[in-house]
C-alpha cells in the first residue's frame, strides 16, 4: 500500500497549548481524504504544516515516501493547495491572475489557464475584473489555481465555502473525476458533512488537535446500523410506550420529536398503531441508516462541526 501523505506522532505547539497532538495519518494513493472536525480541531494547523507553511514541533512528514525536507522544491511542485482565498489582483482578470501565477510556477502548458477556468465554470468570464466577482467565484478561481499545474496530491481547506449548491455539486464531481481518472490524491477538510460522506473514501476526525479515528467509508458503512425514525407528536409518551408496551431500550431522541429505533425494525407498523392509538400523531415514519453526521457526533459526542 502506497501512502502519498503519512506523518508519525506530528505535532504542534503554540506556547504551551497543543494546536496538534501526536497525529498519525496516512492517505493513499489515489484516494479521497476527507479530514473532519469542529473549528480550532488542528484540520488547518495540519494542512499548513505538510505544506510546509508551518514546522512542525516534533514528530515527522513523509510525502511521496520522502520526508518533506528532502528535495523539497521538487516535491511541492507535484502539490496542489488551498488554504484559503489566495490575495488575486482585483485589478486583472481571472485569466490575467492565473497566467502570472503560471510564470511563477514555471507551468509549461499553453491551454493551463484555459482549461483550468472552464474546469471550475469561469470560462465565460475571460474579461471579468476579479473586483467584479462574487465570493463563490474568487473560491472557484482559487481552485483553478490550485489545479492549473495538474499536481498529483491536492490539499484542500473548506474548497467548498462561499459556493451556492449547483457550484458545490459542480466542484464535487471535479474532484471525484481528477480523482478517479487521472489518481489526484486528495486530501479535504469541509464542516459540509453530507458532501464529504458522498466524496470521501477514508475520513480521519479530528478533535482538541488530535486524531481521532482514520475509517474508510466502506468500513464505516458496514458498521453503520439500520433504524426506524418515528417523528412524533409527544416523545415522552412515545418512549414510555416504547418500554412498556414493547421492552425496547435500543432507542434514542433527537430533536423535533424523532426517535430512532434501532432493533425490531420488523415490528415498525404495530408500533405505529400503538402511538395512534394511545394518541400520539405520528407524522413520518422512514427506514434509514445511521450517516457520516451520527458518526461523527458520537465519535466526539456533539454532531456541530461549526
Amino acid at each position: 500500500m502506497k501512502y502519498v501523505i503519512e506523518t508519525k506522532d506530528l505535532t504542534k505547539k503554540f506556547g504551551t497549548q497543543l494546536g496538534v497532538n501526536r497525529v498519525n495519518m496516512k492517505v493513499e494513493e489515489s484516494q479521497i481524504y476527507g479530514l473532519l472536525g469542529r473549528n480550532g480541531a488542528g484540520k488547518t494547523t495540519t494542512m499548513r504544516m505538510l505544506l510546509n507553511l508551518s514546522h512542525p514541533t516534533c514528530g515527522e512528514i513523509l510525502l511521496f515516501g520522502e520526508d518533506y525536507l528532502k528535495n523539497c522544491k521538487q516535491t511541492y511542485r507535484r502539490i496542489g493547495s488551498l488554504l484559503e482565498i489566495p490575495g488575486f489582483y482585483e485589478n486583472l482578470t481571472g485569466a490575467e491572475n492565473l497566467r502570472l501565477l503560471a510564470r511563477l510556477r514555471g507551468t509549461q502548458k499553453k491551454d493551463a489557464v484555459e482549461k483550468a477556468l472552464h474546469m471550475v465554470g469561469l470560462g465565460k468570464e475571460y474579461t471579468k475584473m476579479v473586483s467584479n466577482y462574487s465570493l463563490g467565484m474568487k473560491q472557484r478561481l482559487a481552485i483553478a489555481a490550485a489545479v492549473m499545474h495538474e499536481p498529483e496530491l491536492l490539499i484542500l481547506d473548506e474548497p467548498i465555502n462561499g459556493l451556492d449548491p449547483v457550484g458545490i455539486h459542480e466542484i464535487r464531481s471535479y474532484l471525484e473525476k481528477l480523482c478517479r481518472e487521472k489518481g489526484t490524491t486528495i486530501l479535504i477538510s469541509s464542516h459540509i458533512l453530507s458532501e464529504i460522506e458522498q466524496i470521501a473514501d477514508t475520513i480521519g476526525v479530528m478533535h482538541e488537535g488530535k486524531l481521532l479515528e482514520e475509517v474508510t467509508m466502506a468500513e464505516l458503512h458496514k458498521r453503520n446500523r439500520q433504524y426506524v425514525e418515528f417523528q412524533v407528536s409527544n416523545e415522552n409518551k412515545a418512549c414510555r410506550l416504547l418500554e412498556e408496551e414493547f421492552q425496547f431500550d435500543d432507542y434514542s431522541v433527537h430533536e423535533n420529536g424523532n426517535i430512532r429505533l434501532y432493533s425490531n425494525l420488523d415490528l415498525r407498523a404495530s408500533i405505529n398503531l400503538c402511538f395512534n392509538q394511545n394518541g400520539i400523531e405520528v407524522t413520518k415514519v422512514n427506514l434509514s441508516e445511521e450517516k457520516l453526521e451520527d458518526y461523527f457526533s458520537k465519535l466526539i459526542g456533539d454532531g456541530s462541526i461549526g
